[in-house]
């Protein structure tokens, strides 16, 4: 199959990129070293390509509706100009995927857009226009991954590199706002969000001038092997790996996000969620720290002392900024509370670990 490539390709290999397949796109992962870039963004300031996120808008006169009963959070709470995190359902409450709504500012051409995960754009707008259909609503579902390029740039320096480059008011804008402007001269979307922990900012702009937003913001380039470490110091879901529909079925509630579900309004799946809540889970998502020598990786058993199987590493790395080993596993609720000692099977040897609260970093 023929890899997607991001609008600022060309760039990317000019600046000595290596690359990896990322859910159908050639993406870099790495410009200088993974531990330079991650120190960057957690000390300065660092800049990503994730064009690779889909861009799908939603607009008509059912559009709020139709976003309401395909997520599982409150889209009637949003505001022009402030976004949410929610999670797509199945009738059973299973993760599809997990996403981004927003609420354009009144001065946008669209009113809604959403931000499915790599890979998942095309089955997000079937899905939407399917649903849109079978329930006779009026909105329109528009694919724009290919039309809008997104850069994210995150750090502490973040704002004052920005607000170099652009008119927008970065101080007006709370986290989960987004605003309107010329970012280095080009109209962009200009939210505050991230997927690092850090202060930062998602710029979203047109595709065919991808360049000149990502040459404005001088700053270390970083790819998406920094922008793991990062997301895992902060216990964030990586969509595919810490849940999948098929090979790692999970509900909001065991993957931790039963915040995003809000049970009184109507989604697909909230019956199912319902019982969840009510019933509890068999598994949640929990943070381990390795306290023996290794790295945990995804895939690794999860054991007792006694070498009973309690679960499996869904995300593990040696953390940059800690200088230990980290991972989250799924594992039954007993284990969830920090402090409980466990053995991870790293390369057929049980390591001693401990369960442990995330974020891993005080963010």
């Amino acid at each position: 199959m023929t890899l997607r490539s991001p609008p600022l390709a060309r760039v990317h290999e000019e600046g000595g990129a290596r690359f990896t397949d990322f859910g159908g796109w050639e993406m870099p992962v790495e410009f200088d070293s993974i531990r330079e870039e991650h120190a960057a963004v957690r000390e300065s300031v660092g800049k990503f390509d994730v064009s690779h996120m889909g861009q799908v808008t939603v607009d008509g006169p059912d559009a709020e509706r139709l976003l309401q009963r395909l997520t599982t959070n409150d889209v009637t709470a949003l505001a022009p100009g402030e976004a949410q995190y929610a999670a797509v359902t199945d009738e059973e409450g299973v993760m599809l995927d997990d996403t981004v709504v927003y609420r354009l500012p009144a001065d946008s051409d669209d009113e809604f857009l959403f931000v499915p995960n790599a890979g998942h754009d095309e089955e997000m707008t079937d899905r939407w226009t399917t649903h849109r259909d079978e329930w006779g609503l009026d909105a329109t579902v528009t694919n724009r991954t290919t039309e809008y390029a997104m850069v994210a740039v995150q750090g502490p320096d973040a704002p004052t590199l920005l607000a170099d480059e652009t008119d927008v008011d970065l101080d007006e804008l709370d986290r989960f706002d987004v605003g309107s402007g010329p970012v280095a001269g080009v109209e962009s979307l200009v939210a505050r969000t991230g997927y690092t922990g850090e202060r930062g900012f998602e710029i979203l702009c047109p595709w065919g001038e991808a360049e000149s937003v990502w040459a404005a913001l001088d700053c270390q380039p970083c790819g998406l092997g920094a922008r793991d470490t990062l997301r895992l110091e902060m216990g964030f879901l990586l969509s595919g790996q810490d849940f999948h529909p098929e090979d790692e079925p999970r509900t909001p509630h065991e993957a931790g996000i039963g915040w995003t579900v809000k049970l009184d309004t109507e989604f697909v799946g909230r019956d199912a969620l319902e019982r969840v809540d009510r019933e509890g889970v068999d598994a949640k998502l929990v943070g381990l720290e390795l306290v023996d020598r290794g790295v945990p990786r995804h895939g690794y058993e999860v054991r007792t002392r006694d070498g009973d199987t309690l679960g499996h590493v869904t995300s593990g790395t040696m953390s940059p900024t800690l200088g230990e080993p980290i991972a989250l596993a799924y594992l039954p609720p007993a284990y969830a509370d920090p402090g409980q000692s466990v053995r991870v099977v790293v390369r057929g040897e049980p390591k001693k670990a401990r369960t442990r609260a995330t974020p891993f970093l005080d963010r």
